[in-house]
């Protein structure tokens, strides 16, 4: 697996790969993927990676967006990670992580945050294994498919950077 920088050409596949996460229902409050160039003007580009199998098919894309565009919260991003349902179970969202940790640091970016829900045994535990803690939960914080969701708020604090 080669872990490489998402461009343009990979439109198709990441929201192929992120709308398969969204129907699972486990995902993200979001039901619908977005157009690639939402997808596009809401992320930041320098860290947007894609995991591409040996056939060279895109199989898994993590990428951040900033919470806050205040200078004070310039080293504050959101990640979300998605992982091709057939490729799940093989490393590919480890590898993600551990590319998006490296190029986050590399700019000086000191904490990468996710909101999970807590259904998703095994993001959390992705998570929990590559330094994010939790900080809380934020009980029936929104509404999704016709019920009140709680999120669990995790943060990897960078040890790099002080």
């Amino acid at each position: 697996m080669l872990i490489r920088s998402m461009d343009v050409g990979d439109a198709d596949a990441v929201l192929r790969i992120y709308q398969a996460g969204l129907d699972t229902g486990h995902a993200s409050f979001e039901v619908t993927a977005p157009t690639w160039a939402t997808f596009d003007a809401a992320r930041l580009p320098e860290h947007r990676h894609v995991a591409v199998d040996d056939e060279g098919t895109v199989v898994g894309w993590i990428a951040v967006s900033a919470v806050s565009s205040r200078p004070v919260y310039k080293g504050v991003v959101e990640h979300s990670v998605y992982v091709e349902p057939t490729a799940a179970g093989r490393g590919v969202a480890r590898s993600l992580l551990s590319a998006l940790i490296a190029s986050t640091e590399a700019a000086g970016i000191w904490t990468i945050q996710s909101g999970i829900f807590p259904e998703n045994a095994a993001s959390l535990a992705l998570h929990r294994s590559a330094g994010f803690r939790t900080i809380g939960t934020r009980e029936r914080v929104g509404r999704h498919h016709g019920r009140w969701r709680d999120v669990i708020l995790l943060e990897r604090r960078s040890p790099a950077i002080s």
